[in-house]
């Protein structure tokens, strides 16, 4: 692992706090508001995901932590709801996670069973993205009656592309939430399994779209089903097929009809990262950022 890069991270937070502490009150009371940064011990390497069911060798660039060091990053650093269930997540190694520059890649895994790809060459992500936008703003027009921001679906950041041949999709969406000027980038990898899919989501805002795409599609190859867990592995006499397709993980609408978001929809909102999984944690997590008269620095 390099030590130096990640050493260097933590002693500039250090000489930061350090700076931090000047004989002025106010810059004093200011400095003690801060959280503190919890302790991280990112690993890179071969990582094991799921008690052997997937692994990442993951490069020097990037830094994987465990799911318990991931709750610590989404819950005291980025003001998530605890109780997230992720197999960990991948932060950069040369952007500290409490930086407004930081970013990660929260990892977890849906077992709704085997993904049929049979649909994907025929699809219409134009098409499909209309559809999308136009459940956002239906959906928009709920919030805005109950007095909540609005969350519109610009366009896609990334258009899908599914790898037949690794069984491997990506797509990316650029999210606008309220009267917000600086757009969010929900970056999104799925890698099909035996009877599950691994889910790969990134937030970012949409100047780091280049940059984010670029370590994504990293992500992308170092990330492997292992043998008896592979999408080849599938018996169809025994094993259990999800309800939808590759559409069906872009959209998310054969679960939006059972009230669900299957996936995790990524949102940054006033410097905060916020990742919500499910609709309905989402529009109860929504009303506590977005209602009128709320926290000004939009924690929950």
């Amino acid at each position: 692992m390099q030590r130096g890069r990640w050493l260097f991270v933590v002693l500039s937070l250090v000489a930061m706090n350090a700076w931090a502490q000047a004989p002025e009150q106010g810059a004093e009371q200011e400095e003690a508001a801060l959280p503190s940064l919890p302790e991280l011990h990112p690993k890179t390497g071969e990582v094991v995901l799921g008690n052997g069911m997937a692994k990442m060798v993951v490069p020097a660039n990037f830094g994987y932590l465990s799911p318990e060091e991931a709750e610590k990053v989404l819950v005291e650093v980025w003001g998530n709801p605890p109780g997230s269930t992720t197999l960990g997540m991948l932060v950069p190694s040369d952007v500290a996670v409490d930086s407004p520059a930081g970013w990660g890649v929260v990892i977890s895994y849906d077992d709704d069973g085997h993904v049929e790809d049979e649909d994907a060459a025929g699809i219409d992500y134009g098409d499909l993205l209309k559809d999308m936008q136009e459940g956002t703003r239906e959906e928009n027009k709920e919030r805005a009656s109950a007095g909540y921001g609005t969350v519109d679906l610009v366009g896609w950041a990334a258009q899908p592309h599914y790898d037949a041949s690794s069984r491997k999709l990506y797509w990316a969406q650029e999210l606008a939430f309220g009267d917000s000027k600086e757009h969010t980038l929900n970056y999104n990898v799925r890698v099909l399994g035996k009877e599950g899919v691994l889910v790969l989501n990134a937030v970012s805002s949409m100047v780091a779209l280049p940059q984010v795409e670029k370590d994504m599609q990293q992500v992308l190859g170092f990330t492997h089903f292992m043998p008896g867990h592979r999408y080849e592995d599938f018996d169809p006499s025994t094993g259990r097929v999800a309800a939808y397709g590759i559409g069906g993980l872009v959209a998310g609408k054969v679960a939006a009809k059972a009230g669900l978001f299957k996936g995790l929809l990524a949102v940054l909102v006033a410097g905060k990262k916020a990742i919500f999984a499910g609709l309905a944690v989402l529009v109860v997590a929504l009303g506590k950022l977005f209602k009128r008269g709320g926290n000004s620095d939009g924690t929950p």
